[in-house]
């Protein structure tokens, strides 16, 4: 499998963030496994960093950036991706963009805690916890083959 992962998943085990925490360290432990293929938009490590560096301080930032993009690929966004996203009918640029970076790249799904955002999305958009579902039935499925 394929997957996008939305700014909000990076945030969320990065950060350590109360809401979303244990999902996120459970789905970068199935990446690190390499379970499944892991893409981000390009804005993501530029957001990441961002807003770590308020948070952790800028050289805890970095490294923290820099071991994301050790586990993931980076979906391709150019002048295509960012003036189709426009017409994907999203509320939010941002989201539309990292929709539309999926499409382009042929992805299998996104995975962000705010489905909503991506209701207009082409291709399936999961939650942590509805990703990590399906990759725990993909695995039963395997091994009962």
């Amino acid at each position: 499998m394929r997957i996008l992962l939305d700014t909000n998943v990076v945030l969320d085990f990065l950060l350590c963030r109360t809401e979303g925490f244990a999902m996120a360290d459970q789905i970068f432990f199935h990446l690190q496994n390499r379970e499944f293929d892991g893409y981000v938009n390009p804005i993501t490590p530029l957001n990441a960093f961002y807003t770590c560096r308020k948070e952790i301080g800028k050289p805890a930032a970095a490294q923290s950036v820099q071991d994301i993009l050790r586990l993931v690929y980076i979906a391709p966004t150019d002048k295509t991706v960012l003036t189709d996203a426009f017409g994907m009918g999203f509320s939010d640029y941002e989201d539309a963009v990292q929709c539309a970076s999926a499409v382009a790249a042929g992805l299998d799904a996104i995975v962000t805690r705010n489905t909503k955002d991506f209701k207009n999305s082409p291709i399936p958009v999961y939650s942590p916890a509805e990703f990590l579902n399906t990759l725990n039935t993909e695995a039963k499925e395997n091994t009962e083959e």
